[in-house]
């Protein structure tokens, strides 16, 4: 899987995705952060687009330790040649974040200098 790194320096991801098995997939760029232990964050305007089906709350700690309850809700997700149900996270963002959750069992490769990213 191929990326880039934009002229900001993040180092982004193509992510096709469904609000259910069948559905026809949509393409949403994604923030690989590191940072983040799950697997994706959506903005809400995202999760309106996709129609995506609200799940429950989740209890979530930030960057800085604070205790935030979080919306969830579920889509499918082609990761690998796999399609594959996830609980995604919404947020008030701007983009798309792909956690680590997602990057187990891959090597993930950022090249800054020729702006390129690869995930294996």
């Amino acid at each position: 899987m191929i990326g880039l790194v934009d002229e900001d320096g993040r180092a982004l991801i193509s992510v096709p995705m469904g609000n259910s098995r069948g559905a026809a997939l949509t393409t949403i760029t994604a923030w690989i952060d590191t940072a983040f232990d799950g697997h994706l964050v959506l903005p809400m305007g995202t999760i309106r687009e996709l129609e995506l089906d609200s799940l429950a709350e989740a209890e979530g700690i930030l960057a800085d330790g604070s205790r935030v309850t979080l919306k969830t809700y579920f889509c499918h997700v082609e990761w690998f040649v796999e399609r594959m149900p996830l609980q995604v996270i919404a947020n008030d963002g701007r983009f798309p974040l792909l956690g680590t959750e997602m990057l187990k069992n891959r090597v993930l490769v950022i090249d800054y200098p020729r702006r390129q990213v690869s995930l294996d």
